[in-house]
């Protein structure tokens, strides 16, 4: 079958080994890959090209196969003990993953799937052997790399493996098109990998500006029960070291510190549940505010469901991303979308997804005080903050899954153009 002209590949195998679409992100793996793997599926789905993603089933009570949207299903592989495993550990469940998702494609016919588009290096791995297997090219995602990860690592957290630097460096040597984040993350691809530009897509995540919108911030505010006259500062993402939400509670700490009187109106807000390393102290943060002084102030929320995670952007006075490393950082463009200021630090995506004096602030500081400084001129000057936020919905409205989507139908059109004119007689 010919692609070059134009036509979406019909079937899509997409690999998400260590980390179901089906789980709730926040917690544990789940994050935003969890949603960029939902929305693309989703949203490929309605132009035509059908998905089935492939994870690892985590229970006896999952069924083989599930329905997530039309023209999308998940499929759980049998790889491991049913229970969650750390990604340390997900290495030795390859061959056994990477043999369930081959038996799947055995029950249709030849050329059942067209593509094989991996997620993260694990999926990787399994998606170079099936694509050559089937003879299908390897469209590859990175999400985040463990050279870049080990380059900006936060105090006290463990760096990425040796195993999964070498099997990075091979599944980007496989694949025949990478699809990256930004040109930032396409730059890493190049000089840390030695990845081709040409085979390099740069496509943006989206977000669901249907969810993510703006909405009247004091009615947010009555259904959370946060006080019409708060200043709500919010954190959302997993609670690791990686996502340094400790520098929000050290710079609020700070702001109290400077103006006392504004312990009576702040309130901290963290969302999100323990991963990664920071399962190894999973009450840190609780602890730490505490010791700061500001347990009072200071609220703990599980993850939650994205229209209840929209109400929270509404209500926030700010959005604070002090990740160490993010290759795009969809916390921010979602808040944005809600027409809330987003301060975030200037590394890696974010500079991209924060557009640094128009509809947020970057900071390129790891120290608490310069966090503090910005936020609290955030509360001072409030025709400021407006500005921003205005400024942050037309920003967060460039990113739109339907354009991810198509940026990511066309490194699959450009990826099957290549097979076919290779496979095609002189």
């Amino acid at each position: 079958m010919l692609y070059g002209d134009g036509r979406l590949p019909r079937r899509v195998a997409m690999l998400s080994m260590h980390t179901s679409p089906l789980e709730q992100p926040g917690t544990g793996d789940a994050g935003g890959m969890n949603v960029y793997i939902v929305e693309l599926s989703r949203h490929l789905a309605s132009i035509g090209t059908e998905v089935e993603i492939f994870t690892r089933a985590t229970s006896s009570d999952l069924p083989p196969v599930a329905e997530l949207a039309p023209g999308v299903t998940v499929r759980h592989a049998d790889a491991g003990p049913y229970e969650d495993i750390g990604r340390a550990d997900m290495p030795a469940q390859l061959c056994a993953f990477t043999a369930d998702v081959l038996r799947a494609e055995a029950a249709h016919e030849p050329g059942y799937f067209d593509i094989v588009h991996s997620h993260y290096w694990l999926s990787g791995r399994v998606g170079a052997a099936a694509a050559r297997r089937w003879a299908v090219p390897l469209v590859h995602t990175a999400h985040t790399l463990a050279k870049v990860k080990n380059a900006a690592l936060a105090a006290g957290d463990r760096p990425e493996s040796a195993v999964r630097v070498a099997g990075e460096e091979q599944v980007i040597a496989r694949a025949n098109r990478l699809v990256a984040s930004t040109a930032e993350e396409a730059g890493h691809l190049v000089r840390l990998y030695g990845a081709q530009p040409g085979r390099i897509d740069v496509v943006a995540p989206g977000v669901d500006l249907e969810v993510f919108r703006p909405g009247e911030a004091s009615a947010a505010r009555t259904r959370l029960g946060v006080p019409p006259d708060a200043v709500l500062l919010l954190f959302v993402g997993r609670i690791q070291p990686l996502k340094a939400p400790d520098v929000l509670l050290r710079a609020a700490a700070e702001m109290v510190g400077l103006d006392p009187s504004l312990r009576e109106r702040l309130v901290v807000a963290v969302v999100g549940g323990p991963s990664g390393s920071g399962l190894d102290a999973p009450d840190s943060l609780v602890k730490l505010a505490a010791q700061l002084g500001i347990a009072d102030l200071t609220r703990f929320l599980p993850p939650m469901p994205q229209r209840a995670l929209a109400d929270w952007y509404r209500a926030a006075t700010a959005v604070v991303v002090p990740s160490h490393s993010e290759s795009f950082g969809l916390v921010a463009v979602e808040a944005q979308a809600c027409g809330s200021p987003v301060v975030a630090a200037a590394v890696g995506g974010l500079r991209t997804a924060v557009r640094d004096g128009v509809s947020g602030v970057l900071v390129d500081s790891r120290d608490p005080a310069r966090y503090a400084d910005v936020l609290r001129r955030l509360v001072d000057a409030p025709r400021w903050r407006r500005r921003l936020a205005a400024g942050a919905v037309a920003h967060a409205e460039t990113f739109g899954w339907s354009a991810t989507a198509d940026g990511v139908a066309r490194a699959y059109r450009d990826a099957l153009g290549v097979r076919d004119a290779v496979a095609a007689p002189a």
